[in-house]
């Protein structure tokens, strides 16, 4: 059922009252309960790119000469957006955000302080709470990243792709060889932690250039690797007109490759497409898979809120100049759809077993309201399979569970 969220006033002691009856008229009282909230994070989403690349499926638009990034009019939507969802986490601490896109990096310097600053001043923030920023390394000018720096940002995410000219042409990047490299070197200068997003199965991909961008990377030692595997994704350049990819076996072996390669320096492969070095995992994704609560906000953003008899998923308004003109009316909420009792097995799981280490039993009950006894049939069932191995503590998806995510998951449905 989707359920679209009146509009509320600003962050005043009424205006909280009134979101909260507007959301109470929609609880179903007794169908779970939560004992305490989960942590939570602020997605903010920054929805313009310089290119919309071909097998991108996020909320991105291209920006031209005869379109502007209207950045002044956007901080503006982002901050009355943020005032209007105060009601719904009012009293909760931060504990991580996300500033993501599209190329949040395009953003100026003077703007992004002014957005980091009116959030401090909007929500409570833990002293050590993790900051993140995602670029595009085609976007690096060093002043302009000192300033980010100063401004809060403690991690940067940087979309390395590959370092081969060639493999990023063919993935439609603004940035070459070069420039990754250029890129990575400024981010050290600046930021004990960052994160390289790295991609393999690419078009015309040979082992061995996995083999070098594993080589060029590593020889940054960055804290965290994002490696995924390219896949097309519906509505996107490369659905419609597909490129030539490496077969299923190939992919799987240039996975393995990279499994080995990073645990032999000293990486740990916490989740589906992540790798840290000890003690530098993303907390905020991490928040994530363990279903924590994460408040969107930006055109096109998510979010997943839990309240004491209820779990909702929230969605901004996906065209910017919708979602700016929403904001200016007091309404930039798409849809908000309660999480049923039915679904949030899968929910839960769909997020908690792409962690390698799985989660804890009483974690299922902590984040869902829901006795673990409701999914025993499906995990007898995974077990005997053997995609998860259990007991009383915890429930972690093997190797093979890992491999064959997908059939895992199925059991849940």
């Amino acid at each position: 059922m989707v359920i679209p969220i009146k509009p509320v006033p600003a962050a005043t002691p009424a205006g909280r009252q009134s979101a909260h009856d507007a959301l109470s008229a929609h609880t179903r009282p007794g169908a779970i309960r939560l004992a305490s909230l989960p942590p939570l994070s602020l997605y903010v989403h920054f929805p313009w790119c310089v290119k919309k690349c071909p097998y991108c499926d996020f909320n991105s638009h291209a920006v031209d000469a005869a379109s502007p990034i209207p950045e002044e009019r956007y901080i503006a939507a982002l901050i009355r957006d943020l005032e209007l969802s105060l009601p719904l986490v009012w009293g909760r601490r931060v504990h991580s955000i996300f500033f993501g896109g599209g190329t949040p990096s395009l953003l100026s310097a003077n703007g992004f302080e002014r957005l980091i600053s009116e959030i401090r001043a909007r929500l409570g923030l833990e002293a050590d709470a993790e900051i993140t920023l995602e670029a595009n390394p085609g976007t690096f000018e060093a002043a302009k990243f000192a300033s980010f720096r100063k401004s809060g940002v403690n991690r940067l995410s940087i979309g390395i792709q590959s370092f081969n000219t060639a493999h990023l042409q063919a993935l439609g990047r603004i940035h070459d060889g070069a420039e990754a490299l250029d890129a990575i070197r400024i981010a050290r200068s600046l930021f004990d932690n960052f994160n390289l997003d790295l991609m393999y199965a690419l078009p015309g991909q040979t082992a061995e250039q996995v083999q070098s961008d594993l080589d060029t990377a590593l020889g940054f030692n960055p804290p965290h690797l994002s490696y995924y595997h390219l896949t097309l994704e519906a509505n996107t350049v490369f659905a419609k007109y597909p490129p030539p990819l490496p077969d299923d076996d190939t992919a799987a072996d240039m996975q393995a490759q990279i499994e080995a390669r990073l645990a032999a320096d000293g990486y740990q492969h916490y989740e589906t497409s992540a790798y840290a070095k000890p003690n530098q995992r993303s907390r905020h994704n991490t928040n994530y898979w363990r279903f924590g609560d994460y408040l969107g906000i930006g055109a096109g953003a998510h979010g997943k809120l839990s309240f004491a008899q209820r779990i909702v998923r929230t969605s901004k308004l996906r065209q910017p100049e919708s979602y700016m003109a929403g904001c200016e009316a007091g309404a930039p909420l798409a849809e908000e759809r309660e999480v049923g009792s039915a679904e949030l097995p899968f929910e839960f799981m769909m997020n908690a077993l792409r962690l390698t280490e799985g989660f804890e039993v009483r974690q299922f009950s902590d984040r869902t309201g829901l006795s673990i006894a409701v999914v025993d049939a499906a995990l007898n069932a995974a077990e005997r399979k053997g995609l998860i191995t259990r007991d009383h503590v915890r429930i972690a998806p093997t190797q093979r569970g890992r491999r064959f995510l997908n059939d895992l998951l199925e059991l849940f449905l």
